[in-house]
Order: C-alpha cells, then sequence, then structure tokens
C-alpha cells in the first residue's frame, strides 16, 4: 500500500514539473527567437539556430513549433490580440461609433503602428502565402469586411484583400527602408485611401 501510494504521488509530482518544463522551454524559445528575428534577415533564421539560441534540444523545440514562422506568429499574437480588442471594445474611431472611412483609416494606423514596432516578427510570420494563413487575416478580413458592408460597397468580397494589401510587411519595408517614405507619409496616404474608398 504504501509503495503505490508513494508511486502514485511521485506521478502526480512528475506532471506539473513535465508542464514547468514545458512553460519554460516555450519561454526561452520565444525569447531567443525573438532575438533573432531583430538580429537578421527575418527569412534566414533556422530552426536549428533558434534551438541553439535558446538551449534546448531540437525535439524539443519541434515538440513547440514546426517551423520558425510559427514561431514568429506566437510572437505576434499578443500584439495582434490587443490591436483586437481595441476593434471591437475600444472607442472611437478605432473602436465602435465612427464612419467606416474614419474607422478604416484608424485601423491603417493601428497596422502601421504594429509593423513599425514588430516588423521583423510580421516578416517572419506574414509574408508570402502565410500571410494569408494566420487567425489574425481571418479577423482583419472580417473587419474590413465589415467596413465595407457598412460604406455599401458593391462586392465587399472581392474588395477585402485589396484593401488589406497595403499592410504587407514586405511592403511596408520596401517603402520605408528602399524607397525612404516616412512611416507618418505612409499613414497619411493610407488614411487618404481610407476616406477615398469608403467616403460618401
Amino acid at each position: 500500500m504504501g509503495d503505490t501510494g508513494g508511486d502514485g504521488q511521485h506521478g502526480r509530482a512528475a506532471g506539473p514539473r513535465r508542464r514547468a518544463d514545458a512553460v519554460r522551454n516555450r519561454e526561452q524559445i520565444l525569447a531567443a527567437a525573438e532575438r533573432l528575428f531583430a538580429e537578421r534577415d527575418p527569412g534566414t533564421v533556422t530552426m536549428d539556430a533558434v534551438a541553439k539560441a535558446a538551449g534546448v534540444g531540437r525535439a524539443t523545440l519541434y515538440r513547440s513549433f514546426p517551423d520558425p514562422s510559427s514561431i514568429a506568429v506566437a510572437l505576434l499574437d499578443e500584439h495582434d490580440r490587443r490591436l483586437q480588442q481595441q476593434l471591437v471594445y475600444g472607442p472611437p474611431p478605432l473602436g465602435p461609433g465612427a464612419p467606416p472611412a474614419e474607422r478604416l483609416a484608424a485601423f491603417y494606423a493601428g497596422m502601421l503602428d504594429l509593423l513599425r514596432h514588430h516588423l521583423p516578427l510580421a516578416l517572419g510570420a506574414e509574408t508570402g502565402q502565410a500571410r494569408f494563413e494566420t487567425g489574425a487575416y481571418g479577423f482583419w478580413r472580417v473587419h474590413v469586411r465589415t467596413l465595407l458592408v457598412d460604406a455599401g460597397a458593391t462586392d465587399p468580397d472581392a474588395l477585402i484583400d485589396i484593401v488589406l494589401s497595403p499592410l504587407a510587411p514586405e511592403l511596408y519595408r520596401f517603402q520605408r527602408f528602399e524607397r525612404g517614405l516616412s512611416h507618418e507619409r505612409i499613414e497619411e496616404s493610407l488614411a487618404e485611401l481610407a476616406r477615398r474608398l469608403l467616403g460618401a
């Protein structure tokens, strides 16, 4: 009886320890990956580099994430969720209560701010086809479609991705660092686009 009880206690203790180890490993992986995405071209970050920087084995890394893009998506999630909360519950014009054109302009500004502060992560997570497959992009599509419908767009479903296309991370990088446009100039231009597209 005593031996059985001891084994059960050991098993119960091992479970929380494994979970704590998994949480710690995940935190180490995310912190290391964020540094790597910031220090080098995000497209060159490899799983081997992340594992080495995080001080974990490849098997441990692959149990949590299948590829570098999924790590970048996890890092972006928290920032995306904050913006999503503002779109749903925040004050206008970002939140409900403002005309569609002003809400779209505010959404553009919010997304550009996210890109300004987290561009390496966005480039690691949302380039090419991968951009359209994230949960966040699905949320942005719903939001933009709502604004298009509210503004009376004839074919909102055909317009959604066109309206979102100026927010591609590669385009922001090109405009800022190859064309030399200021963040403020890009934001003002997108605000004008929003008002021309959805204004009365």
